[in-house]
């Protein structure tokens, strides 16, 4: 299969090497990745929407060659909007979704912030990121620790998978309050990162070198930097697997640790269409919700 010509919301685009694999060991091909982004796109765009997008294309798939791209491709359609310090991708429409899918743009990573509001992110993150031996299992006992101290806060969180090996949390400030920064919101992530290291010191650090982090979670707060980005929610990782960073529910995520079942914490995507057609998007109020940080002594 060479080309295929088709039509998304008006927009013409050329598809290509459809029959391509992508994923070895599951068979899963470019026509796959395509699929998948033109399906999840109602979900995804907006998390999307307004911000500059860094991509990670691997034309020849999962076991060949990767490499980050910043800047939007001059290959550029001109209805796709160019934005940020780099003239970045900026995904408002399924078209341009699916443009990238054909890119070989595997994952999508975003910033915390809109490229019309660059001093102002829109939520605090924590990306949960285990040192081998420990686990998806080891992260999710200190989201539900971290959880713990937020409600204390009075402060509501979303969970998603990395869609590799760790947990991503994010807590939406979304304007509440003006003078809201990215050192806010950095020092905020890193103050309770300390809270849950100094309670377990054996299981958690904030530590960033990597020989200080075997057996632990480290609690990136650094995340939270307007020069830094996340993989958003609803994007394909570049692994042996079509492995997506999907939106949990808390009970998941306890009913997981409980089991000590890290597969329950791994969705490809035939799982995640299913589980958005059964749940809708169970990050929707990440893009929504206003909540003001409280002031850490």
């Amino acid at each position: 299969m060479d080309e295929v010509r088709v039509e998304i919301e008006g927009r013409q685009l050329t598809l290509s090497n459809l029959d391509k694999i992508f994923y070895p060991g599951s068979s899963f091909t470019k026509a796959g990745v395509v699929d998948f982004y033109a399906r999840i796109a109602p979900l995804m765009v907006p998390h999307l929407a307004g911000r500059a997008v860094t991509l990670v294309r691997a034309p020849d798939g999962v076991d060949g060659q990767r490499f980050f791209e910043k800047r939007c491709p001059p290959s550029a359609p001109p209805w796709v909007r160019r934005g940020g310090k780099l003239g970045s991708c900026i995904v408002d429409d399924a078209p341009t979704l699916v443009w990238l899918a054909n890119l070989a743009a595997i994952e999508l990573h975003t910033h915390q912030h809109l490229v019309d509001a660059p001093d102002e992110p829109r939520a605090v993150v924590f990306d949960l990121d285990p040192g081998p031996p420990a686990g998806v299992l080891d992260c999710a006992r200190t989201a539900l620790d971290l959880r713990a101290l937020l409600d204390r806060l009075g402060l509501t969180v979303y969970v998603k998978t990395s869609g590799s090996k760790g947990l991503h949390l994010s807590v939406p400030v979304n304007g509440a309050v003006p003078g809201i920064t990215d050192d806010t919101t950095k020092a905020f992530a890193l103050a309770l990162g300390r809270v849950l290291a100094e309670a377990g010191p054996d299981r958690v650090t904030v530590t960033m070198a990597k020989d200080r982090r075997p057996g632990k979670v480290f609690v990136d707060w650094s995340q939270n930097d307007d020069n830094k980005t996340t993989v958003a929610v609803y994007s394909l990782r570049i692994r042996s697997e079509p492995t997506v960073s999907a939106p949990v529910s808390w009970d998941e995520v306890s009913d997981a640790l409980d089991a000590g079942d890290e597969q329950a914490l791994t969705f490809e995507t035939s799982a995640v269409l299913e589980r958005v057609s059964d749940h809708g998007d169970l990050f929707a109020g990440n893009l929504t919700d206003q909540q003001s940080l409280p002031a850490l002594a």
